[in-house]
């Protein structure tokens, strides 16, 4: 570990020096044509798992990133994380280019398998990540024991990884992934391994990062999951951006009119507002039915599949 480094002195990890004259912060991450192609030995293209991806997410929201096996969702998250770089195109997060290593000291990131040292117990674990980011002893003392607690491990902060249930371990993952109090923080299928409760408390977290205005990019299987908790989504397919927009809109029938009504009684279910105050019954609302979100990504998929010229990479199904 570098000595260049100074430690950190409260419980706030360094911030980035800013110098792009250009920088909005109100935009944490952005895909400008961003484009993806693995090659083999030879130089010839083998996949192309990124095409001009365009993108902002902003600060404080909680952004889904959905789509099938093979959609281009790992490649994005690895271009924000600099561990691949673009074929085109640029990935900025906090207004530097995503190849920048010092950026990743804002992140935090839970990938889809955590990899954690089994002989290790929770409380060590979460130490270890800590003396990663240069956090002086009493700091990362305060900062473990408040992650565990608030995972949920309290209890279980002395066994050994070895013996956690993955539910478990998903947990320990996501406190790791907070150890050094990210601004930005980067989960590939939060939810996996849970069970009911813990999966209702995994979002309920969720909720309470973006309340504390950190800004979430989540990736899931799991639609229903994402419906709950993201403020917008962008749905790829085979390296595409086929949808981006807020939820609650995403998933409004803008062609049909629903009636909500309180009282009335089966024979007037044809008749509209003058017939509800006729049989004397309430109107609750009158607003626009929604599809869910199950359906409105099977549909793009399934439109995607039916266009001439379709080949697969992986995403012949709506599971990933």
């Amino acid at each position: 570990m570098s000595t260049d480094t100074p430690p950190v002195n409260e419980d706030k990890p360094r911030r980035l020096e800013q110098s792009n004259p250009d920088y909005d912060p109100n935009i944490v991450v952005e895909a400008q044509n961003l484009t993806k192609i693995y090659r083999d030995f030879w130089g010839r293209q083998k996949v192309r798992a990124l095409k001009a991806l365009d993108l902002e997410i902003k600060k404080g929201e909680v952004f889904g990133l959905l789509g099938p096996n093979g959609s281009g969702k790992s490649t994005t998250i690895k271009l924000l994380l600099g561990l691949l770089f673009p074929t085109s195109g640029r990935a900025l997060v906090f207004g530097k280019d995503a190849s920048e290593v010092s950026k990743n000291e804002m992140i935090g990131y839970l990938p889809e398998e955590s990899y954690l040292y089994k002989f290790l117990t929770a409380e060590e674990t979460l130490d270890f990540y800590g003396r990663l980011f240069d956090m002086p002893a009493d700091v990362r003392k305060e900062r473990v024991n408040s992650l565990i607690e608030k995972v949920g491990l309290t209890w279980a902060k002395r066994r050994q990884l070895k013996e956690y249930s993955k539910g478990m371990t998903r947990r320990i993952g996501l406190a790791q992934a907070l150890i050094n109090d990210p601004d930005l923080i980067l989960l590939d299928e939060p939810t996996s391994g849970l069970d009911p409760l813990g999966t209702r408390e995994m979002k309920d977290m969720i909720l309470e990062l973006r309340e504390e205005g950190k800004t979430i990019v989540m990736c899931s299987h799991l639609l229903a999951d994402v419906q709950d908790v993201c403020d917008r989504i962008a749905i790829l397919y085979q390296g595409e951006l086929k949808e981006l927009g807020r939820v609650d809109s995403l998933l409004k029938v803008s062609d049909e009119t629903q009636v909500l009504a309180k009282g009335l009684p089966p024979e007037a279910y044809d008749d509209i507002r003058a017939a509800i105050t006729k049989h004397g019954g309430e109107v609750l609302g009158i607003d626009n039915p929604r599809t869910t979100l199950e359906d409105l990504f099977l549909d793009i998929v399934r439109e995607s599949q039916e266009r001439p010229g379709h080949r697969t990479s992986g995403a012949n199904t709506a599971s990933d």
